[in-house]
């Protein structure tokens, strides 16, 4: 069972342990023309700013909603120029046809949709794009490694059921979510991969903070890093949506 508070407890060890998104990410909204200086985006579930501080450096002009006080906190401290709204994305209050992009970064399937959705649609100016993507921490077209066989044996003996519903790695089913409503169609679709070296603290720091992860279960991971050997490379994979407002017709 996921734990709603998990991201709070763990909020300084998710800003340091969460790595940035790929470089080819932030390439291809620029080259959609989704990523421009000057536009007025907005970064739902921003977390502590993974998204946010990209966007900024981007020369755009962000706000920033999150729902937790503490992640909120960091994100106030670190990026003084953004307005940060302590809010849920169902419940906060947009302003109509204000943004130019909305970015949803590793957070949409913690939102209820079918509020989430229309709430983007009119949230958007003339023109604009929403722009969901996530990290996908194991790559499943990348060979398996030795410590990703043990990663599989800690997730094997689990008795806990599955969440219900599609995997919320799963780009494809995301989008098919985010359209199903008829607010929105695809505009592109994208994958990258890309992988990165760990020691068994970044291990333990990175693994912490995922919301269905036990202490137990982090500690046997770092375990594991240890006994082969002090450090990994992860295969990691990264998606990217970006999806364009259907407006009726005038």
């Amino acid at each position: 069972m996921v734990d709603p508070l998990h991201f709070e407890r763990r909020a300084d060890e998710y800003a340091a342990a969460r790595p940035p998104y790929p470089p080819e990410l932030w390439e291809r909204m620029r080259a959609l023309g989704a990523l421009e200086p000057g536009i007025a985006a907005l970064d739902l579930g921003a977390g502590s700013g993974q998204a946010t501080g990209p966007l900024l450096a981007a020369g755009v002009r962000v706000t920033a909603v999150e729902p937790g006080e503490r992640l909120a906190g960091l994100l106030r401290h670190a990026y003084p120029s953004v307005e940060v709204l302590t809010a849920r994305a169902e419940d906060v209050e947009l302003p109509t046809g204000a943004f130019d992009l909305v970015t949803a970064a590793t957070s949409i399937h913690w939102m209820d949709l079918a509020v989430v959705v229309p709430k983007v649609h009119a949230a958007l100016a003339p023109g604009g794009r929403f722009a969901v993507w996530r990290n996908v921490f194991g790559d499943p077209d990348a060979p398996v490694t030795s410590f990703r066989r043990r990663v599989a044996e800690i997730v094997g003996d689990r008795t806990a059921p599955p969440r219900p519903g599609p995997s919320a790695e799963d780009r494809d089913a995301t989008a098919a979510a985010l359209t199903a409503a008829g607010l929105f169609v695809v505009e592109d679709a994208t994958s990258y991969r890309w992988r990165i070296a760990l020691d068994a603290p970044a291990v333990g720091r990175l693994f912490s903070t995922f919301s269905d992860w036990s202490e137990p279960e982090v500690a046997r991971a770092v375990d594991a890093v240890v006994d082969l050997g002090g450090s990994t490379i992860e295969h990691y994979s990264s998606w990217l949506l970006v999806l364009r407002p259907v407006r009726a017709a005038s």
